[in-house]
């Protein structure tokens, strides 16, 4: 038997191994053309750590809050199904809310679109990308919306809300409120807050704080003023109200005078977005006292009408809590110390076993066996405040301790 050898060089070696590869690939882009762009792409934000697509938790808008009946209509279905917290929404999603509908949807950017009952909107614009400028858009079929903008990453992001032919882009920080009527054809765009400007074909219209822009299909857009609403000032927000006979008490409401107003409307709803509305009153003065309320949360906010007969948009909303006092022993509750962590209060206290405590508006949690319990507040503004602590036992008794916070400026 005989043996032959046949020297190669490594130099051979490595030519052949590049020609079976180039074959390889070859086959591959005759196979998958997309194959080496999306490999690239792939390499690229593997080393860079950017990619142009963020996380679908990131991109997607979603609904924060719900209220009676809404519905999605996604970009490729012809069917309507009832939203709920885990609905996400993309461009050409469609949203629809009933008579006692509302929603609020906000995208990864922190834009927010309030959508009141009775009115159909469009997402238009949803793009997201980490460390780029981001873009978002609604558009108002019909009804109202009140958005409101965050501080953006990026100065040359976008967040705006169409209505009929008219755009509006928004500055951020900014809020407003888009108002759409096609069987009137009368639309309307109103800034409370920042600045906006509004496009419409060649026209376009800066606004500032409590200016707006009304116009009907076909006829020239008219800029004007609005009346401001009140400034709320009490109950203040987050109050508990404590009373031994909660239907007859008589709750205090009051708010600062607007100089041009005439008269003001009162709103008081178990819910955030108004879609229940438990007392609505109308006085001409700043102050008014209304009964029958059962214990529980309640969300209030008033509009003033000027001699025009011309309505602000409504004021911020404030929440007050009806308590019942027991008729039994008061209960044990104790403040032993707070702390401060940056704008956020920690409360550190004691109180009865298996008691209820609400700090500020805020039901505690974790309470431990021994009654004993800490409580962080949300975010404080820099100035004094006055947190509120409401106590009840499973006797019916009832406490009510206060601490003063101040956060620096």
């Amino acid at each position: 038997m005989e043996v032959y050898w046949t020297a190669i060089t490594y130099k051979t070696v490595a030519i052949y191994v590049v020609l079976i590869a180039t074959i390889v690939f070859a086959a591959l882009y005759l196979a998958v053309p997309d194959i080496y762009s999306k490999f690239l792409r792939t390499v690229n934000d593997k080393i860079s750590g950017d990619s142009d697509a963020v996380s679908a938790a990131q991109t997607q808008a979603k609904f924060v809050n719900l209220d009676g009946k809404v519905q999605v209509k996604k970009v490729n279905s012809v069917t309507w199904v009832e939203a709920d917290y885990r609905t996400s929404l993309d461009k050409g999603d469609q949203i629809q809310t009933g008579p006692d509908g509302a929603a609020r949807i906000t995208f990864g950017d922190g834009t927010t679109y309030t959508v009141k009952s009775e009115a159909l909107v469009t997402v238009e614009e949803n793009l997201m990308g980490n460390n780029r400028p981001t873009s978002v858009a609604v558009r108002i079929n019909t009804g109202s919306v009140d958005l409101a903008t965050g501080n953006w990453a990026s100065p040359d992001s976008k967040a705006a809300v169409s209505v009929e032919d008219a755009v509006a882009q928004m500055h951020q920080n900014s809020r407003a409120s888009v108002k759409s009527d096609p069987q009137t054809n009368e639309h309307e765009i109103t800034v409370s807050n920042g600045s906006a400007e509004v496009k419409r074909g060649s026209e376009k219209i800066e606004l500032t704080q409590w200016e707006k822009v009304s116009f009907q299909n076909g006829a020239a857009i008219q800029k004007s003023n609005v009346l401001a609403p009140p400034e709320l000032v009490a109950p203040l927000n987050l109050a508990p109200l404590i009373t031994e006979y909660p239907r007859n008490f008589e709750v205090r409401f009051e708010w600062k005078p607007v100089r041009e107003a005439v008269s003001y409307t009162l709103r008081v709803s178990t819910t955030t977005m108004f879609t229940k509305i438990v007392k609505e009153v109308k006085v001409s003065g700043a102050t008014t006292e209304v009964s029958g309320f059962d214990p529980g949360d309640y969300f209030w906010n008033v509009s003033a009408l000027d001699g025009k007969k011309q309505a602000s948009e409504v004021s911020e909303t404030f929440k007050f809590t009806l308590v019942a006092q027991g008729k039994t022993q008061e209960m044990m509750l104790q403040i032993d110390g707070t702390q401060l962590h940056g704008r956020v209060a920690e409360i550190l206290g004691r109180t009865e076993p298996g008691a209820a405590l609400i700090i500020n508006g805020q039901s505690v949690p974790n309470i431990a066996a021994d009654g004993s319990f800490r409580h962080f507040t949300e975010q404080l503004d820099p100035g004094q405040h006055t947190i509120v602590i409401v106590g009840q036992n499973r006797r019916g008794g009832t406490a009510k301790q206060e601490v003063s916070i101040i956060v620096p400026k």
